[in-house]
């Protein structure tokens, strides 16, 4: 493994509006597989298989699905399940949950906050990987950029060019 961050995919860095100002060549994807929603898989729990619906159409509208993520997207909306029941679980318990005994009787922090905490871990890397964290969406400007104007420089309205500096226009 090389240190530092994991290199991202092409789209995504088009998405930030390429902050690393990589080259067009180096920014071409040689596979690019067809953007859709994959079937979520059968073992998901119920509140998973919620999230999938929920959060599929905006993955297809951003085009940051693809058939070959399923198990990511899959990891991420289990671990959403995970951290829902833990929580659910946690508020029910309420302060009780947080630490419990052990039966040596040392303290420790509770296994629904355990749970709670590693699902929210994991649930934080897969909405990383997919653009979902506002950190990871730092100059998104989402999946169609605007057009640039052909002549950055012509005048919306008219098209006539404006020069760069008003006071060098020339009236003939």
């Amino acid at each position: 493994m090389k240190p530092g961050p994991a290199p991202l995919p092409a789209n995504v860095h088009k998405l930030h509006n390429n902050p690393s100002k990589k080259s067009d060549r180096d920014l071409r994807d040689d596979i690019k597989p067809d953007v859709v929603l994959p079937d979520p898989p059968e073992h998901l729990m119920p509140e998973a298989k919620a999230e999938w619906v929920r959060l599929g159409p905006e993955m297809i509208r951003l085009g940051l699905i693809t058939q070959l993520d399923r198990a990511e997207f899959a990891l991420y909306c289990q671990c959403w399940a995970r951290w829902v029941q833990a929580e659910l679980k946690l508020k029910d318990l309420q302060e009780a949950g947080l630490v419990e005994s052990t039966p040596s009787g040392y303290r420790q922090i509770g296994v629904w906050l355990q749970i709670s905490n590693r699902a929210s871990e994991g649930m934080h890397k897969s909405a990383a990987e997919f653009g979902m964290t506002p950190s990871a969406r730092t100059g998104f400007t989402g999946r169609l950029s605007p057009q640039m104007p052909l002549f950055p420089d012509a005048n919306p309205q008219t098209g006539a060019e404006i020069p760069a500096n008003p006071a060098a226009r020339h009236f003939d």
